[in-house]
């Protein structure tokens, strides 16, 4: 079994976005840390011993009677008698803050992947979605103040997560926008058009929360069925395409919801329904886990 990811770290999303994040849609965990999950997940697949190519884009697909082949954009070209695609978005990138000017890494950072790294700085959060909510509860503590621009009232993230925030010391400006950066060798300072005006805001750091763009570029060019900028699959994960499976965020079908622990259901699906065309000798569902161990 080989593992192809675009990333250098395994966990995609919940490792490079949010590590620190607490889930709570994984069935057996009233609450887990999403790299304690990845963690988790890393060893529960290790006696499979699989082969991890990290860092690697797969950008062409080969069709064979019995079965595929995958080249990444670093030339290695993997033989499989089934594609499982588990690609989550895509390969994603941040929506810049187009006042942000040049001073990315410079006190502009589009992610919290360690939220300690904050503890003491005056933080302003820009954006109204669960990642730009998530990180206010998250730093709340940490940080000296935080502050959140929103250019809506309404926030996009969960219910939950929104009352929570009302009810920090977070503050919120709202409809808001940020309208200007300075600062020599980093940002200083931030201002801020609402309603009353521009308010000029003393800050150490900004998040930009604004969301990413997903590049399927690759996919596109394999011929896969695509809904709504996502792959089509039957109620066994399979794809268009013979032999090429998908799971998770990346699938459409009727009724979706794109939560990790119905994707892990899907990716069962999609195992127990690749295997017989593996292993002709082998049913759909070949047993329990318990049974094998």
């Amino acid at each position: 079994m080989v593992v192809v990811d675009a990333l250098d770290q395994l966990g995609g999303q919940m490792s490079v976005l949010y590590p620190e994040k607490p889930v709570f849609d994984v069935a057996g965990f009233p609450r887990v840390r999403a790299q304690d999950l990845v963690d988790s997940l890393v060893e529960q697949a290790a006696p499979a011993e699989p082969t991890y190519l990290l860092g690697h884009d797969a950008v062409e697909l080969e069709q064979f009677d019995d079965g595929v082949a995958v080249t990444t954009d670093r030339g290695v070209r993997i033989r499989a008698g089934a594609l499982l695609i588990t690609g989550g978005m895509g390969r994603f990138t941040p929506r810049p803050l187009p006042a942000g000017g040049d001073y990315a890494g410079r006190g502009l950072r589009y992610a919290v992947p360690r939220p300690a790294e904050l503890t003491g700085r005056d933080v302003l959060i820009v954006g109204g979605g669960d990642s730009a909510v998530d990180w206010a509860l998250c730093l709340e503590p940490l940080a000296a103040s935080v502050t959140l621009v929103h250019r809506r009232d309404a926030f996009r993230a969960h219910e939950r997560s929104v009352t929570e925030l009302r009810a920090s010391s977070v503050r919120l400006l709202t409809p808001f926008e940020v309208h200007d950066v300075r600062g020599d060798e980093r940002v200083a300072e931030v201002d801020v058009s609402g309603p009353d005006g521009v308010q000029t805001l003393r800050v150490d750091e900004i998040v930009a929360a604004l969301g990413f763009k997903a590049d399927l570029a690759a996919l596109s060019s394999w011929g896969i069925g695509m809904s709504r900028r996502h792959i089509a699959v039957d109620r066994s994960m399979r794809t268009t395409l013979p032999r090429v499976f998908a799971a998770g965020d990346i699938t459409d079908f009727e009724g979706k919801v794109r939560l990790i622990s119905v994707g892990f259901g899907e990716a069962a699906l999609a195992v127990n329904n690749l295997v017989p065309l593996v292993r002709p000798d082998l049913p759909v569902v070949p047993g329990h886990s318990s049974d094998a161990a």
